[in-house]
């Protein structure tokens, strides 16, 4: 798959960014996003031979974005950092416009685990684990691999709630869950 920074590429991934996220993958084709692009049908192949590979580009520029947030926040103590991280998901959760996680919003268009779009996904979210499980056992926590598990259930709800609740008492539920699921038991 074509990944250099073209003026072209990147009109089409971000103008399907914009129409996956807000209207869902599978319901937007190709002739839609090449027109909105304003590219034509062969610099939009040149750049993504199927849909499937601009729906794994479009994902891997996401999990992009979210690592460079991350890696953005300011130096503190690891429980901190977690707390930090979901605090700035209830920000984007909160905003208008939200609709979900991408991750989430694609897998449930793209069931089958094998398929190379839900590789992605698993990529994404391995790496989401790893950072809660690398933060937990950085601050000394006992159960560092099941607590980043039950961190990453608080995100898949968190992500659904802010699409689904209201905002403020999704944020207020979000807090407190994370405050008790990262105190460490005496």
């Amino acid at each position: 798959m074509e990944t250099r920074r073209s003026p072209a590429r990147t009109r089409v991934l971000d103008t399907a960014a914009r129409l996956f996220y807000a209207e869902g993958v599978h319901s937007v084709g190709i002739d839609r996003i090449i027109a909105e692009a304003a590219v034509a049908k062969a610099t939009f192949y040149h750049h993504f031979p199927s849909k499937d590979d601009l729906v794994r580009a479009y994902l891997a520029e996401q999990s992009r974005m979210q690592r460079a947030v991350v890696a953005g926040l300011p130096a503190r103590e690891p429980r901190e950092t977690v707390a930090a991280a979901f605090e700035f998901m209830c920000q984007v959760g909160a905003a208008p416009g939200y609709r979900g996680c991408a991750f989430l919003n694609a897998a449930a268009e793209y069931p089958d685990p094998s398929h190379p779009v839900r590789q992605v996904i698993d990529e994404h979210r391995t790496w989401i684990r790893d950072l809660f499980r690398g933060l937990l056992a950085d601050c000394g926590h006992p159960d560092p691999d099941r607590t980043a598990d039950i961190l990453i259930l608080l995100r898949d709800g968190l992500v659904v709630g802010f699409d689904l609740d209201d905002p403020a008492a999704v944020r207020l539920a979000v807090r407190e869950a994370v405050t008790r699921v990262l105190a460490v038991p005496a």
